[in-house]
């Protein structure tokens, strides 16, 4: 009638503060400035500026960034005018429009996507892209730091 067993239930807690969010520029949002998120941003409006994540961009076929795209990873339908560094894969899918260069450890083009400019991938360019985001996110927290 009694089990001696005790059975528990694991439950899962988030408990390093963190959701799983993800950012969204919609459809007919305009950003004048930079953009820099830890989390993973879906992009369907416009950016004038550069846009920063720690995360995944995803640039959908009505998305546009007029600066440079630097993330871990990507995902692009839409439109860059500027350079893109992904320290891990970029997907460039059929209505792709580049213009500028390309850092990646890896690479999947869509036939139809359009790149205008260089492109360099292999681990040695994640490596230093890698490096180069740890470095630039140090002196951003420095630079924070000093104004508050």
């Amino acid at each position: 009638m009694f089990n001696s067993k005790k059975t528990s239930k694991k439950v899962s807690n988030n408990t390093n503060n963190q959701s799983p969010a993800v950012n969204i520029i919609g459809e007919g949002t305009k950003l004048k400035g930079n953009l820099h998120t830890s989390s993973d941003i879906r992009i369907s409006g416009a950016i004038i500026g550069e846009a920063v994540s720690k995360g995944k961009i995803i640039i959908t076929g009505n998305g546009k960034v007029s600066g440079n795209v630097t993330s871990a990873d990507a995902d692009i339908a839409g439109q860059i005018e500027g350079d893109i560094r992904v320290q891990n894969k970029l997907i460039l899918r059929k209505n792709a429009v580049v213009d500028g260069n390309i850092f990646t450890k890896s690479l999947t083009v869509e036939e139809g996507a359009q790149m205008n400019g260089t492109c360099k991938m292999g681990a040695s360019v994640a490596k230093n892209l890698s490096e180069k985001n740890d470095s630039d996110y140090a002196n951003e927290t420095k630079v924070k730091s000093a104004k508050t």
